[in-house]
């Protein structure tokens, strides 16, 4: 039996449930991909699993992670997209049976895409989960089109940096939340009006700049409060787009009376969404922004990097050097 080292997650709570072990090493199915995991990338549905948010979905021991990119080390034999050697990423089913903290994993052929040609692993592996939740939130199901304008809370962050690259490539003009710190990044990243969320109302700074018509779009990326007070910067028959659940109930009356969309978004796993990122990366028109790359034996501390707030950008797992 061929083995391979993963982080484990054993315990939910705190980053010390982490344990690097030995374990078989997957074999593809027929319709699967063996891959050989370069690099993977944190998003903030790895913390929430270790803590036991989602203890329901998840069963431990468990490996968690949901970003990979990779090279494929062997291949099942009814697939024809892939060969071996070829260079891919893509992200894990989420709460799957195996995540990415890992030297190895499978994946059926249907969720995996040829990587940027012009991406390193360790920025490649920034992209699936984030920049494809980005793009099922503006373009999937916010429908954003060219010359509208969006909202997009916390740019800094994995899916708001990317969201505003994406809404400049379709031609948007794009307001997001920051702190001041920040403003520089998400204006370098295509933010035309950056608004510091501490020192100021973003409802009042959105009204104002747009004469009280509002945005045609709305993304929201931090939840709470903020799916209440949305329908306030959103113009009439607008639509708002949530990747955050609403943990208490909340009055959308607002929302009703201006005849506004509301999606819920939980990112789903396909080929041709990372295909359509591919084509713009090797474009030059989305890039990934890191945070910091650790080992990624170092999982605890990448998680208590990202857990703690303040980050730019993505938190970065080196499974290969080089």
């Amino acid at each position: 039996m061929q083995l391979m080292k993963a982080a484990v997650l054993k315990a939910f709570g705190g980053v010390n449930g982490f344990e690097i072990q030995e374990i078989p090493k997957p074999k593809p199915k027929p319709h699967q991909v063996l891959v050989r995991v370069h690099a993977t990338s944190l998003n903030p549905v790895d913390y929430q699993t270790r803590r036991g948010d989602y203890q329901n979905l998840v069963k431990l021991p468990a490996i968690l992670g949901v970003d990979i990119s990779g090279v494929i080390e062997a291949v099942g034999e009814s697939v024809t997209t892939f060969k071996v050697g070829d260079e891919v990423y893509y992200s894990p089913q989420l709460f799957g049976e195996s995540g990415s903290y890992a030297e190895y994993h499978v994946a059926d052929q249907q969720i995996v895409a040829h990587k940027p040609v012009n991406l390193s692993h360790p920025e490649a592996a920034c992209f699936p989960l984030a920049a494809g939740t980005a793009w099922d939130c503006l373009v999937t199901r916010g429908q954003l089109q060219v010359g509208e304008s969006v909202l997009i809370h916390a740019g800094a962050g994995g899916v708001g940096s990317f969201a505003i690259q994406l809404a400049k490539a379709i031609g948007a003009y794009v307001f997001t939340t920051c702190s001041f710190n920040n403003h520089d990044l998400v204006k370098q990243l295509g933010a035309d009006y950056a608004i510091d969320y501490r020192s100021e109302d973003y409802v009042e700074v959105i009204q104002r700049v747009t004469n009280d018509k509002g945005v045609d779009l709305l993304l929201d990326t931090i939840g709470g409060e903020t799916i209440q007070q949305s329908p306030q910067v959103v113009r009439p028959y607008g639509r708002i787009v949530s990747i955050v659940d609403i943990a208490t109930p909340q009055s959308l009356l607002e929302a009703w009376a201006k005849n506004l969309t509301i999606h819920f978004v939980i990112t789903s796993q396909y080929r041709a969404k990372l295909d359509s990122l591919r084509h713009l990366i090797e474009r030059n028109q989305l890039h990934p922004v890191i945070d910091s790359v650790m080992p990624w034996t170092q999982v605890a501390q990448a998680h208590q990097r990202l857990e703690q707030g303040g980050t730019k950008g993505k938190v970065v797992l080196q499974v290969v050097e080089g």
